[in-house]
């Protein structure tokens, strides 16, 4: 069978993963022509790439969405040369695969009389969740894969089809313009279709985002990117675990490290934390793994504080294997402390640095004074360390807060030991840290404090685009975690000076310091890395309790689902008046008074609105 691929592309900074070379080399073996239309202008090594796996590389306006751009591909490709080929496949960029072969999909649909097929479909849906649309959503064939053959494509009614597509402005419209549209169109007009994976076999009205668990063990070769950047609200409402999906890739040959390097950039680091439950409780008992060959491991330990000296190595030399040991001061005199004190301990190496002034403390410290260690590529991973006393908080929160950081990242040597194994296991693993901590203080949605605006110019200075988190960074705060030199590049390659961070004791939210510890996991993922959170089973013990608590607590003042929470909360924050807010509260929790109430509330309704003023009606509008 003759076949052409119209493939559909979009990038907002031109880039081309390496995922879709990948699928474009393997759907090579099925097509004889790859017409790559791209929605956006590409990077120089982006165009190269498509050109080493397509036929042509057509670059057109953004315009018309993905509906206009096969359109215009087919328009530019030529409906007299389009006539020489028995298949057709309208494909995009919004999938990764294939999970499994792609031959087994083909030799299945080659084998099946029909017009036109799709590889999953959409159950309809009464009413039409679209907003300005009065029908049903009808059952349809999803547009990131629709195959057409010769006697619907060379048809009037397609021709027609095209040449009469209105221009699409939304994504609203490219769904009921063409994608729910299609199906119906075409099958009403006596053509006959088919799709790989029917959507009567699974169990939810979205299968392929819904049910991808189910779609893989029925070898379904694609799964959608979507479905690791969407709202977590959704997922959580709808019980989707992108970890199980992720784990069943994981079992099949496809190299998940494509997956990876497009995500990182795609998605909020926090909404890919959630949706990919990035968090690893960890064992705490000697298993007797040890990684073969042994990563070159130093540990680079800021020390402000000399009599922390034993604290601090009490849980370095739970490292399970040998490092190299920088320590970084802010005297002569500590220096000399420091190193009598490290006398007792087992490095392989020992360097003890005086930093040339006391300014950004261990930020500075690991930027400007270890700069040539993070470069070196002397190290495979790196565990930063310092001490920490919190001065500036009470004794409880402040020694809370510290053991979180030690006790998740140096427990004992069977837990290090999970540590260095979980960075063998994940190649793009650049950076493991404790969870944000959380009890007794006030992160949770506020993290940013007053750091996000000139993190966002620092960003911009440095090249790093990776999506900044509307509330709560994933970062390791305290600044102290596991990573990968690499990963850390972009940062330790700018010329930082001194001068950059403020004087002491000027060590405030706002200061370069405290904006760099909230770009580390930006720059790491904006190097391909992605990120993840470590705690061993005691803490996860204590912070499940008190977020569930939390959680509840809060909760027990609002509608039952978090997505509906949220719409109530913004309605609150927007101005909604004080009499809907408390109708809303009494058919919240006791509905049956709520009913009641009505004829009461329209008679108030109606009295507040009689008793406003013309000026205040006017401010309404």
């Amino acid at each position: 069978m003759r076949r052409v691929i119209f493939y559909l592309f979009f990038d907002p900074h031109g880039i081309v993963d390496d995922y879709i070379v990948h699928k474009l080399a393997r759907l090579r073996e099925h097509a004889e022509t790859i017409f790559v239309v791209s929605n956006s202008a590409l990077t120089t090594d982006g165009r190269s790439k498509l050109e080493s796996v397509a036929d042509t590389v057509y670059v057109r306006e953004n315009v018309g969405f993905d509906v206009w751009g096969y359109k215009q591909a087919m328009e530019a490709f030529g409906r007299d040369r389009l006539a020489k080929y028995d298949e057709l496949v309208l494909m995009n960029y919004t999938f990764f695969g294939p999970v499994f072969p792609f031959s087994e999909t083909f030799e299945t649909m080659n084998r099946q009389d029909v017009d036109f097929w799709g590889i999953t479909a959409h159950k309809s849906m009464n009413p039409n969740p679209f907003p300005g649309a009065n029908d049903e959503l009808p059952m349809h064939i999803q547009s990131h894969w629709i195959a057409v053959r010769k006697r619907m494509f060379t048809s009037l009614e397609f021709q027609d089809y095209w040449d009469s597509m209105p221009m699409i402005h939304s994504y609203e419209d490219s769904i009921l313009r063409h994608e729910s549209r299609f199906t119906k169109h075409f099958s009403e007009r006596g053509f006959s279709y088919s799709v790989t994976f029917p959507p009567e076999n699974y169990p939810s009205t979205h299968p392929i985002f819904e049910n991808a668990n189910l779609l893989l063990k029925d070898r379904c070769p694609i799964v959608k990117r979507r479905l690791f950047f969407h709202e977590p609200t959704y997922l959580e409402r709808n019980a989707i675990l992108g970890r199980r999906v992720m784990e069943a890739i994981e079992a099949t040959d496809y190299p998940t490290d494509l997956i990876w390097r497009n995500v990182v950039r795609s998605a909020e680091p926090r909404t890919l934390y959630t949706n990919l439950s990035l968090l690893e409780v960890l064992p705490e008992f000697d298993s007797g793994y040890r990684p073969e060959p042994q990563p070159r491991i130093a540990v680079l330990a800021h020390i402000y504080y000399e009599d922390m000296v034993d604290e601090t190595m009490s849980y370095v030399k739970n490292i399970p294997v040998p490092y190299d040991l920088i320590v970084t001061t802010v005297s002569e005199d500590k220096k000399r402390h420091i190193e009598r004190d490290l006398k007792p301990y087992d490095a392989a190496n020992v360097e003890v640095r005086v930093m040339e002034q006391n300014r950004g403390r261990d930020m500075s410290a690991l930027l400007i004074t270890c700069k040539d260690v993070l470069l070196s590529d002397k190290y495979d991973l790196i565990c930063r360390v310092h001490s920490k006393k919190s001065p500036q908080n009470d004794y409880n929160t402040a020694v809370l807060f510290k053991e979180h950081m030690f006790d998740n990242l140096l427990y004992t040597p069977g837990y290090v030991a999970s540590i260095l194994r979980l960075f063998e296991d994940q190649p793009t693993l650049g950076m493991a840290f404790p969870p944000i901590v959380n009890v007794g203080y006030p992160t949770l949605g506020h993290s940013w404090f007053t750091n996000r605006e000139q993190a966002e110019d620092i960003a911009e200075k440095l090249g790093i685009t990776t999506k900044f988190d509307r509330s709560t960074p994933v970062a390791p705060y305290g600044t102290m975690f596991w990573f990968r030199p690499d990963s850390l590049r972009t940062l330790a390659e700018h010329n930082w000076t001194w001068d950059d961070y403020p004087a002491e004791p000027g060590h405030n939210d706002g200061g370069l310091a405290h904006v760099q510890e909230r770009l580390l996991g930006y720059a790491a993922m904006n190097e391909g890395y992605h990120l993840r959170s470590i705690i061993n089973r005691d803490w996860a013990s204590i912070n499940y309790a008190f977020l569930e608590y939390k959680l509840q607590r809060v909760a027990s003042r609002l509608p039952h689902f978090t997505q509906d929470q949220m719409d109530y909360l913004d309605r609150i924050q927007a101005g909604h008046p004080l009499l809907s807010a408390v109708k809303d509260a009494v058919d919240r929790r006791f509905p049956r008074v709520g009913h009641g109430l009505r004829p009461l509330y329209r008679l108030t309704r109606r009295a507040y609105r009689a008793g406003r003023s013309p000026h205040q009606a006017q401010d309404r509008l």
